[in-house]
């Protein structure tokens, strides 16, 4: 374990978190008010500040909870912290400077990854130097690995490698071919997408086993089987996403049969529905399981709408509608966010000490307002989706201006439960920070005392 380390990435991990959603929000009323945020902040800078601030938030939490949670062998301690330093400093510096070439206008790269490809590098650098201290965390441990050191080791590996893969455009053989050049990019953000959500799974299986009081739960066959299927889809599922290019069927196909086996998944969350009632019951009173359960119900409502889709007659309609906006969300606060946040509270409790009663009362209403906001936020995004989609099939030559305004009711529902989700957010944000700040001195205490911790 490195708390300090740890403790670096997770406060910055939160400031991103707070400047996603504040760039998230005034998106929002750039919708209402197109003319007036244009003056203030063109949407050509607005859109790629939000999303980069929140692929930050979530890069940084996942790696500050591996840094708490992993294993620290005390002869290495000091060459440990010294390459969590460097890393952290590659990736801050990095992040910094997209953001500020953000700001100014400068842009040289791809979707996503707007930035001068040249600060790629010192965020492919942090990864490597993330993966020499991940070996040197876990080579000395002795018998079969928990499912989530498989999990962090997968993330690492196939982060590197569809990073790497999405700056294969900087090659003519792939920048001069349109077909080949979208092709490879959006297998690399499928790709990549794939690698940080195996860093967060990680995360949720070492809280799943250590709140349970048995580490079984990452050790079962099922749990392996589960973290396979998910490392297939990794691989082969980004096909659905470049339906619309003359690419190989073969290719098609396997997308689509790779998505499908994510009904697998939803019969299994439908499966233990039951049985999770009880265990809610159980551990209603700790407050990173209650972000759990909120993960937990957005994986059941963006898994239904990531299989509905992946199926090439739905797909032709909602690719590239607010439908795709609206899942694309859901994953990233209703689920990424809050497993990342359940991580957050753990480690501050664990590690810093109890919360305080006034802290642990804005972490809750944070999180009840920020979920409630989001499924107005959620709902708002499928029916513009939906009726943009049926206004495109029923009047092609609509002109877009007269589609957007024809859209207004939804985007006025849209801009102001995202203000719900940034108030939400702030709520619990601000209270997890400054613990971590304050650094209260706690030691480690045993599994019963964890829970007493844990508890509000």
């Amino acid at each position: 374990m490195n708390k300090k380390v740890g403790t670096l990435f997770l406060a910055t991990a939160l400031v991103f978190l707070l400047a996603g959603v504040a760039f998230g929000a005034l998106g929002g009323l750039f919708y209402l008010f197109p003319q007036e945020m244009r003056d203030v902040l063109p949407f050509a800078r607005l859109r790629p500040l939000h999303v980069s601030s929140v692929i930050f938030w979530i890069l940084f939490a996942a790696i500050g909870g591996m840094y708490f949670y992993l294993p620290q062998d005390r002869s290495k301690v000091i060459t440990s912290q010294k390459l969590g330093y460097m890393q952290y400093l590659l990736l801050l510096t990095s992040a910094i400077t997209i953001m500020g070439c953000y700001l100014t206008g400068i842009f040289g790269g791809r979707e996503y990854w707007e930035f001068p490809p040249a600060l790629a590098i010192p965020i492919a650098v942090s990864f490597l130097l993330l993966a020499v201290n991940y070996y040197r965390s876990v080579r000395s441990q002795k018998g079969p690995w928990p499912v989530y050191r498989w999990m962090w080791l997968t993330g690492i590996v196939f982060f590197v490698l569809s990073f790497t893969e999405s700056y294969l455009w900087l090659l003519p053989y792939f920048r001069d071919h349109l077909v080949r050049d979208m092709a490879v990019q959006w297998k690399s953000y499928g790709s990549l997408v794939g690698s940080w959500n195996m860093l967060i799974n990680g995360a949720a299986f070492y809280l799943m086993a250590k709140l349970s009081g048995d580490d079984r739960v990452a050790r079962r066959p099922l749990t392996f089987f589960f973290f396979f299927l998910g490392l297939f889809n990794l691989m082969f599922n980004w096909g659905h996403h470049i339906y619309a290019l003359p690419v190989s069927n073969t290719i098609r196909n396997t997308a689509y049969l790779v998505s499908m086996t994510e009904l697998l998944i939803l019969g299994k969350i439908i499966w233990n529905w039951r049985s999770s009632l009880s265990e809610a019951r159980k551990n209603a009173a700790i407050l990173p399981y209650r972000f759990m359960i909120a993960a937990d119900a957005w994986i059941f409502l963006n898994l239904f709408v990531a299989i509905l889709m992946s199926v090439p007659a739905i797909n032709l309609y909602t690719h590239g509608t607010h439908i795709t906006v609206a899942h694309a969300m859901g994953t990233t606060i209703g689920i990424n966010t809050m497993l990342l946040l359940a991580s957050a509270c753990y480690a501050c409790a664990r590690y810093y000490g109890r919360f305080s009663a006034s802290r642990q009362r804005s972490i809750l209403r944070g999180l009840y307002l920020s979920n409630g906001a989001l499924l107005v936020f959620w709902v708002a995004l499928m029916g513009a989706g939906v009726s943009k989609a049926l206004i495109q099939v029923q009047t092609p030559d609509i002109p877009h201006a007269a589609l957007m305004q024809q859209l207004m009711p939804w985007f006025v529902a849209f801009a102001v439960s995202g203000a719900g989700i940034a108030v939400g957010i702030l709520l619990l944000a601000l209270p997890l920070l400054r613990t971590l700040l304050t650094k209260q001195k706690n030691p480690q205490p045993k599994y019963i005392q964890q829970q007493e911790l844990l508890r509000i």
